[in-house]
C-alpha cells in the first residue's frame, strides 16, 4: 500500500476542493466511499462535530491506519470499516451525505453500486465525489503512463459527463452537476522521491514486471527523464484535471 501521508500530500489541493465542495454542516452524518487512511473522513468529522462520519474502504491496512489517526487525533464521532461499497448492506437512509475522492472509478457495476449507496442516503441526500477527467486531459497520465506502455485502467471511467450522468440517472440520483478542477498533483520534493512513489502504483510496478529486462531498462529511463521534466522549486508536480460530481437522492 502507498504511503497514506504521500497520496494525502499528492492531493493536497485536490482535497481542499473537494472539502468545499462538500460544504459539510455540523449535524451532517457523513459517508466516506474509499476513505484510504481516512483523511477525508477525518475533516469530515471535525466540520460535523454535531454530526458523524463514516469511512469505508476494502484495505484493511487503510482502515487501520484510518482508526490509529482518528484516536490520535481524539476524534469521538468518527467510525471506520473494511467494506466493499458496491454492496455492504449499509442503515437505510441512515447518512445526509456521501463524499469520496477518486474512490468510485473502479465500481464493477456502477449503477449497482451508486444505488446501493443511495439507499443509505436520506431523502435529497446529496452525494459529493471528484474523479478523473479523461485520460489525455491529465497530463501525469500521459506521461508516466506512456513511459511504461499502461493505459492506466478504469481510472477514467467517470470522466464522460454524459455517461457519469446517465449512471447516476438509473441509480436514483438527480440534480447531476459537473465542475471543473485544475490543479497539480505533487509527486514528492526531488527526483528520488518522485520515482519512489511512482513506482508504488501499481499500475506502473505491473507494467514494468511484464517487460523483458531490456524493455524495462528503456521504460525506466523513459520514466526517470519524463519526471526529472517536472521537477519545480516546489517538487515534482503533474498538470492534471478532475471533476467534482454533485447529485441528490432522488425523494
Amino acid at each position: 500500500m502507498l504511503d497514506p501521508a504521500g497520496y494525502d500530500a499528492e492531493l493536497r489541493r485536490h482535497n481542499d476542493r473537494l472539502r468545499a465542495a462538500a460544504g459539510v454542516r455540523l449535524d451532517d452524518d457523513v459517508l466516506d466511499v474509499g476513505c484510504g487512511a481516512g483523511q477525508t473522513t477525518r475533516e469530515a468529522a471535525q466540520a460535523a462535530r454535531a454530526g458523524s462520519a463514516h469511512g469505508v474502504d476494502l484495505a484493511a491496512t487503510a482502515i487501520e491506519r484510518a482508526r490509529e489517526a482518528a484516536r490520535a487525533d481524539g476524534l469521538r464521532n468518527v467510525t471506520f470499516e473494511q467494506a466493499d461499497a458496491q454492496v455492504h448492506p449499509f442503515p437505510p437512509e441512515r447518512f445526509d451525505l456521501a463524499i469520496s475522492r477518486f474512490g468510485t472509478m473502479f465500481f464493477a457495476d456502477p449503477v449497482a453500486a451508486f444505488a446501493n449507496i443511495g439507499r443509505a442516503l436520506r431523502p435529497a441526500g446529496r452525494l459529493v465525489m471528484m474523479v478523473w477527467q479523461a485520460r489525455e486531459l491529465n497530463e501525469w497520465a500521459v506521461a508516466i503512463n506512456g513511459s511504461v506502455q499502461t493505459d492506466g485502467g478504469s481510472a477514467f471511467s467517470l470522466a464522460d459527463p454524459p455517461a457519469a450522468t446517465e449512471i447516476l440517472h438509473a441509480a436514483g440520483y438527480t440534480g447531476v452537476t459537473f465542475a471543473d478542477v485544475r490543479e497539480p498533483v505533487y509527486y514528492g520534493p526531488d527526483l528520488t522521491a518522485a520515482l519512489d512513489w511512482i513506482h508504488g502504483f501499481r499500475n506502473v510496478s505491473e507494467a514494468l514486471q511484464r517487460l523483458e529486462p531490456a524493455a524495462a531498462a528503456r521504460a525506466e529511463e523513459r520514466l526517470r527523464r519524463v519526471v526529472a521534466e517536472h521537477l519545480t522549486e516546489d517538487g515534482v508536480r503533474f498538470d492534471s484535471r478532475a471533476w467534482i460530481v454533485s447529485a441528490h437522492r432522488a425523494d
